[in-house]
């Protein structure tokens, strides 16, 4: 397809504002499934990872085309969650346009702020897309403003502020120029009762992708995929002249080395898809395989011209974990991928598509320092190599520090919270237990108040399950990173201590009551414990060794009373993020593809008072 018929745009937004599913809507209305298949009927199509269906998140930036009229949409759709945030960075250079996905009644959130300054740096033609206009508390006109507000403050240039404004709700499909307000202070949209709209103004707004299809071939690899017929794909834009099947190509890496291969097998995009092609110009998205040395930032350049890209900008972690093989009394029971050798070959492999990863060595052979954007962005590791049948233990989530000049600093980041009135002393309270800066507070209406903060990253560790609870679950907070500054104050580690079990066995209602009476506990009866293992909280500040596998003795005379049966309050099960949220310092999490145990770092008590000296 020529090249003045080809759009390349970027679908970017905050966590839930709707990207995936008007990308449902755009793929249906481009005729890209027949009306009889499974997918007319389905929602979020893009996010099949299993892990995004579970969590209702977008996690991996996906790649898509469609064909409206006379034109190919490459569609490349991106995480909104700030802790994959290097989906987003490495994908953009990709796009000539983007679709800035804004929720009708949140507004401007932090991760808006921050794609779209990603889209800026990356010269992108923005169109405003002002999503789920069919709320009843939804406030477009505020949006708007909010909207040419962050406009004025992000734009590098005049023409960016001119921008074009889409009204969309995009679980119905459709969209529109113009709203129109009900009596009762609802909003339907303008005329149109399908996306045809957003398609024109993506045809009429969005730059054709610029390129010497003359040229000498050059293409940079944002990203990777594989399957087990071709094995690994390279996929990227081709930003200079043209590419067939059989080429002989170098791979340019940002080291300096180069390799030379054959495109075995080259490809484009058509709908959830790839279609084989001979042949593919500057300015289109492709796949091509026979490269599997490639990695994400290298460079795919004609041989008479070994001219490389600059490297991606991704921005470095800020988070790191310890993840070790596994020394509990379990260890190899449940997992089937458990020693040292396996854990680092997965976590090193795991570098080649995750860019916001990073991966060291550790002072001992059988551990890894592995660093991240965030807590969900190393969880969702975690939770996806226990799938896999990984076995290993973690350590409490850390900041990383850095020092400039003779100053130590650390990560900062800008928080938000909404929550209802009645919970405005909760945030207060705790916030000023964690060092926070409040930055404003404004009174969003509805009964509802929303708080602004500046809080070091670390402060914050633990923080998001805690503020679930206080709020019964109807508080909203996201953060965005700000960037390095001095270390703050210190905040001391506040929780209360554990309950340890102090003999090997299996848990009894008996011991569990006995447990219960100093505490919450987090195991049901009838379970497999060891010495050293965290099986409750404590309701004080110590730590307790508690014997969970004792059994009531046995007498010979019993009183009618005594055979009522011993009531146990329900066990409560965290999630493996509540479990992170949860680890103290001396604490690791035993992570099996079947069980997640909290555990003393060192198992006995008699380890455990040498190591407190």
């Amino acid at each position: 397809m020529e090249q003045k018929n080809i759009r390349n745009i970027a679908i970017i937004a905050h966590v839930d504002h709707g990207k995936t599913t008007l990308v449902d809507g755009l793929l249906k209305q481009s005729h890209v499934f027949r009306d009889n298949q499974a997918e007319m009927t389905q929602t979020t199509i893009l996010d099949s990872n299993t892990l995004e269906r579970e969590r209702g998140i977008t996690i991996l930036a996906k790649n898509t085309a469609i064909v409206w009229k006379d034109y190919k949409i490459n569609i490349l759709d991106t995480p909104g969650h700030a802790d994959f945030s290097g989906e987003v960075e490495r994908v953009l250079n990709m796009a000539d346009g983007c679709l800035l996905v804004v929720d009708a009644t949140e507004g401007v959130m932090s991760q808006t702020r921050y794609v779209l300054k990603l889209a800026f740096n990356a010269k992108l033609t923005p169109i405003v897309v002002i999503n789920k206009i069919d709320k009843k508390d939804a406030r477009p006109d505020e949006v708007l403003e909010e909207i040419n507000d962050l406009f004025l403050e992000l734009a590098h240039h005049d023409s960016q502020l001119d921008f074009s404004i889409v009204y969309a709700i995009g679980r119905e499909g459709k969209a529109s120029k113009t709203i129109d307000q009900n009596p009762d202070q609802t909003w339907n949209l303008g005329p149109g009762e399908d996306l045809t709209y957003l398609f024109e103004v993506i045809i009429d707004k969005v730059p054709h992708p610029d390129g010497d299809e003359t040229g000498d071939f050059q293409m940079q690899v944002t990203s990777l995929d594989k399957d087990d017929y071709k094995g690994k794909y390279i996929i990227g834009r081709i930003k200079r002249g043209k590419i067939s099947k059989n080429d002989q190509l170098a791979i340019l890496t940002p080291e300096g080395a180069t390799l030379t291969k054959r495109v075995e097998y080259l490809f484009t995009y058509v709908g959830l898809g790839k279609k084989e092609v001979d042949t593919a110009f500057a300015g289109d998205i492709i796949a091509i395989t026979g490269f599997s040395d490639a990695k994400i930032g290298d460079t795919i350049t004609a041989l008479n011209n070994k001219e490389a890209l600059p490297p991606l900008a991704i921005e470095e972690p800020t988070l790191k974990m310890t993840f070790s093989v596994n020394s509990s009394p379990f260890a190899g029971r449940e997992g089937k991928y458990s020693t040292s050798r396996q854990l680092r070959e997965r976590l090193y492999k795991e570098l080649e598509a995750n860019v916001g990863l990073r991966v060291d060595d550790a002072e001992t052979t059988d551990s890894f320092i592995v660093s991240g954007r965030g807590e969900l962005h190393l969880s969702i590791l975690i939770e996806t190599m226990r799938r896999e049948g990984y076995e290993f233990a973690v350590s409490r989530p850390e900041v990383i520090f850095k020092t400039v000049g003779h100053v130590t600093q650390e990560p900062w980041e800008f928080l938000t919270i909404d929550v209802p009135e009645a919970y405005m002393g909760v945030v207060t309270t705790e916030m000023g237990t964690r060092k926070a800066q409040m930055v404003n507070m404004i009174n969003a209406g509805r009964g509802e108040v929303k708080f602004e903060y500046k809080i070091a990253t670390r402060h914050l560790i633990g923080f998001r399950n805690q503020f679930l609870t206080n709020t019964s679950g109807t508080g909203i907070m996201n953060s965005l990173f700000l960037g390095y500054e001095p270390k703050g104050e210190d905040v001391p580690f506040n929780r209360n201590g554990t309950l340890i079990v102090s003999e090997a066995g299996t848990s009894t209602i008996f011991g569990l009551a006995n447990a219960q009476e100093r505490g919450d506990t987090f195991i049901p009866p009838q379970t497999d414990v060891y010495e050293g293992m965290v099986i409750g909280l404590n309701s004080k500040k110590e730590d307790i060794p508690i014997n969970v596998v004792k059994e009531k003795k046995l007498t010979n005379m019993r009183a009618s009373s005594a055979d009522v049966a011993t009531k146990l309050t329900p066990p409560i099960i965290f999630s493996l993020e509540q479990c992170l949220d949860f680890l103290g310092p001396d604490e690791l999490l035993e992570v099996t593809p079947k069980s997640l145990r909290l555990r003393k770092r060192y198992l006995t008590d008699v380890e455990r008072r040498r190591a407190a000296r």
